[in-house]
Formats: structure tokens, sequence, C-alpha cells
């Protein structure tokens, strides 16, 4: 990842990345003034990035523009990243970064969009690694250390679950994703237990032991604990991944071509809710956070789960299996009962979990729907805002459950042909009694080609969206949540 450090030089530098308010700032900048004058004419004419090359050295400079708050942080994470990539293709590896303006939290923005700009998975490359830039010094006055130690800290973490999600099934099994949330829990701070398959057995978990039947790897189910002694909160915040290492689809095989080759991305989810709690113990962030991960991959074999079936959940639910392509509610639903034992204040799912959800809003968004009130998607909203990790809320009306009834079990795993990641989240609402918030990104977290500083493959969505809101929920303080059902 990209080393930052703070520096008190504005000298020194080949090349300087600069963001300012205004033009007439370019003056304290050691600049000819020609040079000078042609960066604010392509500022001028609305570039989100003016870049001179000056005898071999690069000069780029990012003026905030007029704009809500949330578009602004974007533009300086976009102007980062597009600053990286222009350093990486002249193959420098060092820089100077400037910051000629006043707020903190915008060239926070630009170095965040720089460093998950600059992000490669390079780890079974053999040949010349990919170039791509290593330091970054930072004159920035208006940023405090521990601020931008915060940013480091959240972007490695985000580069750490990029990591896991693209890391092949063949290497990353449930075992193997048990030990990197250990690891990580050993270095963040916080607790971390693993259940195996014998104790997932005692347990009653008959969802995820249906789904890992066709498996030759054990499935796990890991429980991770940030537990500070000053916690804000009563009851704990739930956050719960989708842990498929792998989807074939099972015995409801996936169609070919290009539907299985980024199936490793399946547990973006859990990727997702343990680079959260790792961020948030990172921060030593005043709230109780527990975080579930149930584990498998989702194989073929004689031994598989099969449509038809009826499976006995954790819950003593029954539920008919119509398509064995429909696991991760599955295996998620085991947890939701199990999180059960824990009273949440909130409960949040995070899985890449339809293909409908895709269908719905593309790439760009997660979906999301839920039953808790009102007060809560406001803060998931707000922290959206701030991460332009943005959500596209979804009806969550009673009718869409009632095509999840089954004429031989409780309920079965799917509904019909509309609307299927809406009848995915009300099939898991059937596992909690809690304030639930479900969000689907199937959409955003694997990407087929860069998006500015989301790269091509495991973008971790949701590390930064789930970090931000949990921040939010530490500045309410002790204040209970709301008991009000959203409109």
């Amino acid at each position: 990842m990209l080393s930052i450090a703070k520096t008190s030089r504005t000298t020194g530098a080949k090349d300087t990345l600069i963001i300012l308010a205004d033009t007439a700032q370019l003056r304290g900048i050691d600049l000819e003034r020609n040079d000078r004058q042609y960066l604010i004419e392509q500022l001028s004419a609305d570039a989100p990035v003016a870049t001179c090359d000056i005898s071999g050295r690069l000069v780029m400079v990012h003026q905030v523009r007029k704009g809500t708050a949330s578009q602004q942080l974007e533009q300086a994470r976009r102007a980062g990243n597009a600053m990286a990539q222009r350093l990486i293709a002249a193959k420098r590896e060092a820089a100077l970064a400037i910051s000629l303006q006043e707020d903190p939290e915008l060239t926070l923005a630009l170095i965040e969009g720089a460093t998950l700009g600059a992000y490669t998975f390079a780890k079974y490359k053999t040949g010349e690694q990919p170039r791509t830039l290593k330091k970054l010094a930072v004159f920035a006055k208006e940023v405090s250390p521990s601020a931008l130690q915060n940013v480091i800290d959240t972007c490695e973490i985000v580069c750490a679950a990029r990591d896991l999600v693209n890391e092949p099934a063949s290497t990353l099994t449930s075992v193997e994703l048990a030990k990197a949330a250990q690891a990580l829990g050993k270095s963040a701070g916080f607790t971390v237990k693993v259940m195996d398959k014998k104790q997932i057995t005692a347990e009653g978990m008959g969802g995820l032991l249906a789904v890992n039947q066709g498996s030759v790897n054990p499935p796990t189910f890991t429980i991770m604990e940030w537990k500070p002694k000053n916690a804000v909160n009563k009851k704990p915040i739930l956050l719960v991944g989708k842990g498929v290492v792998y989807d074939t689809g099972g015995l409801s095989l996936k169609p070919t071509p290009n539907s299985m080759d980024s199936m490793k991305c399946d547990m973006g989810g859990a990727a997702a809710v343990i680079g959260a709690i790792t961020a948030t113990a990172k921060a030593k962030l005043p709230v109780h956070v527990i975080a579930l991960v149930p584990s498998t991959d989702n194989a073929i074999s004689a031994t598989a789960y099969g449509p038809g079936d009826v499976i006995r959940m954790h819950s003593g639910l029954t539920v008919e299996n119509l398509n064995s392509d429909a696991e991760g509610r599955i295996i998620l639903a085991d947890a939701l009962s199990y999180g059960e034992r824990y009273d949440a204040e909130t409960v949040v799912t995070v899985a890449t979990l339809t293909g409908a959800a895709v269908r719905a809003i593309g790439t760009h968004a997660t979906v999301t729907m839920g039953t808790a009130p009102q007060d809560q998607f406001d803060r998931l909203q707000a922290a959206a805002d701030t991460t332009f990790e943005r959500i596209a809320p979804m009806p969550f009306w009673d009718e869409y459950g009632e095509e999840l009834k089954s004429d031989v079990a409780d309920l079965k795993n799917i509904g019909g042909p509309l609307a299927g990641q809406i009848t995915a989240g009300k099939f898991l609402a059937r596992f909690t009694t809690k304030p639930f918030i479900h969000l689907d990104i199937a959409g955003p977290a694997f990407l087929d080609k860069r998006d500015h500083y989301r790269t091509k493959g495991g973008t971790a969505v949701g590390v930064r969206l789930l970090h931000e809101f949990i921040k939010r929920r530490a500045s309410e303080g002790n204040k209970a949540p709301s008991k009000a059902k959203r409109s």
C-alpha cells in the first residue's frame, strides 16, 4: 500500500500534487509564470485535475468546486486517483501533496482517493511487478496527525479486504478466511472465536451445514467482538457478512459463459464486516460491535443439497430449497438466528446476494432495505453521502414476503421471478426480531473495469460505509435508538 507521512517542507520532491480553494494560491508555489498560467487555464475550463510537465517535473492541481459536501469529497477522491494514475503512468514512485485550502476533510479525501486508486493485487505475478505509487509526503497544516493516521488505517484495511475478495478460492477456503479474521483481530485488538464443523453441528446450524454438504472443505463460523469499556451503546451493533468463498450455484449450476469466473467474490459481505470491525477497533471507537461470518463454498458433488430438499434451520424453521444457487440467504439465516442471543440494537446483513440487485441498479450503488427505524436508515444515508458508497433503498412491504410461502415447509428460499432482491431480504427478516438493515452489494462488490479509485476486481465496498455508520453512532452518544417504525 502507498506509504504516507506528514511533512513540514514544500520543497525537495520532484513531483507535486496540489489542492487549493482559489487559483490565486498558486502564486505561493515555485512555478514559472507561463506554467502557472497554463494550470490556471485548465482549471478555468473545469478540468478536474490540471497538469503541467515542467522539464520532467509533474505538477498537478485540483481546485475545490461548488457542490454539496458529498460531491466535493468525491471530486477530491477522484482527483487524488487521477493524480496517482498519472504518476504511475510516468513511472514515478514518490510525490509531495500540498494542501492550500482550509477544509481537512477535502484534503483527506484526495489522499484517500490516491491511496485506494494506487491499489494493486499482484500476489501471483511472477514477472515484472506492476508499477505503483509507493510514497506520498503530505504538507497540510489543516490536517491533524491523528486524522491523517485514521485515513491511512482505513485505506490499509480496505486494501486488506480487497485482497481477501481477490484471493482465489483455491487458497482462500473457509478455514483460511477465518484465519485472516483472527490475524486482523490480533493486530487491531478485537476478539475472534472460530467454530469448526463439529461445533457448528452441535449448535444446530442446519442451513450452513446443508450448503456445505457438497464440499470437500469444512465450514466455519467466525464470531468477532469489539467491546470497549466506554461503549455508548448498551446493546451491540451486529454485523453479519456472507462468507461463500466460491459459488458454483451447487446443483442449480450457474449458466455459462462468464458466470463463475468471478465467484471468488461471493464472500464480499464477509470481507466488508471483517474490515468494518477492524477499522472500528483500530480507531478505538466507543461502540460495541459484533460481527458474524458463516462461511463455506457452494460446491457440486453426489452429497450436495439440491432443489426439493427441506432444511431445518438453526431457528427451528424449515426451509424448502427450490434453488441451490440461493445459498447465501440460507447461511445468513443461521447466523441471524444465532445472533438473536446478543439482543442487538441494530442488525446489518451484508452480502453479494442477488443478481436482481445488479439488474435493478447496476454497479454504482448498494441495494438496501429492512425493518429498522427511520433514524437508523438516516444514519446509513449520511454515511453513504460521506463515503460516496451510495445506497438505493427498496420498499419492504409485507406483500413481498407472501411470495415465500411453501406448500411443504415453513417457507421456501426464493420468491417469484420479480423483485428478487426484495424477497431475498424478506427471507432474511424471518430470522431476526431486531431492527434490521440489509445491504445487497452484488453490484459494486466486484468490477470488470476500473471506476476511478474503485479498482478492477474486488472493491471492498461496505467497509468504509459501515465504518462511517458506526462512527456516526459513536457521535450520537448514549442516546437510545428510536423505536419508531419506518413510514
